[in-house]
């Protein structure tokens, strides 16, 4: 008899609380932005699908947490300044850049014309450029370790687009301590921290505090000078997570759009010829494309930004907390709200371009066929938040793109028509179907 009375006094307690729950929240849903009640303790999941996480959240509208707050702000700044030291932006990376560009335009000689998947060749080259920023080195590309790097990222970022990868991100406060795929990306995050700590381990070994020879270095003198600073967000943990995250996002994100911007190309050769027609007229066949060159390649930067838009990779941005109650166009979001900028809405939105669902470079081109900024444009995000690697980044697509297509035209087992350009996930972040292409020299 006991235990019943127990049990009845539970369940009354939890109906309470969920009552309770549901009154507060409906309180509270005047004042929120528009959207479907949420129900207490699991929120609007029963009505997302994880396959297409993207077009729900358009629908309903919940965020996922990221970090937030001062130390962000401090590491932040300190990563755009480090970078800009190094020559992020400046003659020095390009000429890095370059560099590694001929390196990958002999390996794809290499390939004597034969189908290859690019991935691994496109990720060893852009790795090695972010590498040689944060590490002071590059790999070779026949370095087992880099391959081992890359598989790592390959596999978390498949997982961050999958559907158990999006439960994890909501729900990760449980599905941490339960077993399934997850903890096989616990195990290739150690893998990666593993590394960026042995990097650390050799430069603290060789520091010189008056010549810091990369990212890592820099890092550490900072860490020396803020050591009696009990607030200082200057310190192992934060050194490892930073470095791993400038690798990770300096090593993918450049090499998926390069890879998709030659499927696109192979879905249509006209754009392709139009391309090689610029580079031909403008930079010729003998000397290496300069960043500088862009300038006067419209057609060339309207496929660039084309293809950046077309891709959509980051198509829910990246979810950040807000710190204090905000008014925002007469609605309240409460302190600690994870909101996402859905950057996915802009880059598709037909008032910016006019077929949206289209790869379509004359979206970027005005009447007189020159370059047009279009204030939707953002793939690297807007605002505080914005990419800090975009300068890079920027720079990387028009060198490797350019160098690429001023040495090899494309070709591929199916027709164009046949060519699947459409994502295999689209969830908190984009993962490519897969292809093979020919690198055929002109």
């Amino acid at each position: 008899m006991l235990a019943s009375e127990i049990l009845l006094v539970a369940l009354l307690a939890c109906l309470s609380m969920i009552v309770f729950k549901l009154v507060s929240q409906r309180s509270l849903q005047r004042k929120l932005p528009p959207g479907p009640t949420p129900l207490p303790f699991i929120g609007n999941y029963l009505q997302l699908d994880t396959n297409q996480m993207y077009n729900c959240l358009m629908k309903v509208s919940p965020g996922v947490a990221f970090g937030n707050g001062d130390r962000g702000k401090q590491l932040r700044r300190f990563s755009i300044t480090t970078l800009r030291d190094f020559g992020v932006g400046k003659r020095g990376i390009e000429e890095r850049i370059q560099e590694e560009a001929g390196f990958l335009i002999e390996a794809l000689r290499g390939t004597h014309g034969a189908y290859i998947d690019t991935t691994f060749y496109l990720s060893k080259t852009v790795a090695n450029v972010i590498s040689s920023i944060v590490f002071g080195d590059r790999f070779d590309y026949e370095d087992k370790e880099l391959l081992s790097l890359l598989q790592m990222m390959g596999r978390i970022n498949k997982f961050a687009a999958s559907p158990t990868g999006q439960l994890f991100d909501i729900f990760h406060s449980v599905m941490k301590y339960l077993p399934g795929p997850q903890q096989h990306i616990f195990k290739d995050m150690q893998g990666l921290e593993d590394f960026i700590a042995k990097k650390v381990e050799q430069n603290q070994r060789t520091l010189d505090p008056n010549s810091p020879r990369d990212f890592i270095d820099s890092f550490l003198i900072r860490m020396k000078e803020e050591r009696n600073n009990p607030n200082t967000e200057f310190y192992m943990k934060n050194l490892i997570m930073t470095t791993l995250g400038l690798f990770f996002a300096g090593s993918e994100t450049v090499s998926s759009t390069l890879r998709f911007g030659f499927l696109l190309l192979l879905k249509h050769p006209d754009v392709a010829a139009k391309v090689h027609e610029e580079i031909d007229r403008v930079i010729g066949r003998n000397r290496q494309p300069k960043f500088e060159d862009r300038t006067n390649m419209p057609y060339t930067e309207a496929v660039i930004h084309e293809i950046q838009r077309f891709a959509n990779f980051t198509p829910m941005g990246v979810a950040h907390k807000v710190t204090k109650d905000t008014i925002f166009r007469d609605f309240l979001l409460p302190k600690d709200t994870e909101v996402f900028p859905m950057l996915g809405s802009l880059l598709n939105d037909p008032k910016f371009f006019s077929t949206p669902d289209n790869f379509n470079p004359q979206h970027f081109l005005d009447d007189k066929g020159q370059l047009k900024k279009i204030d939707a444009d953002v793939p690297f995000s807007m605002g505080k938040r914005y990419c800090l690697g975009e300068g890079l980044a920027r720079m990387e697509l028009f060198l490797f793109l350019t160098t690429i297509l001023q040495n090899f035209c494309f070709k591929s087992p199916k027709a164009p028509q046949d060519l699947d350009v459409s994502a295999k996930s689209l969830g908190f972040t984009r993962i490519l179907t897969n292809y093979t292409i020919a690198f055929l020299p002109r």
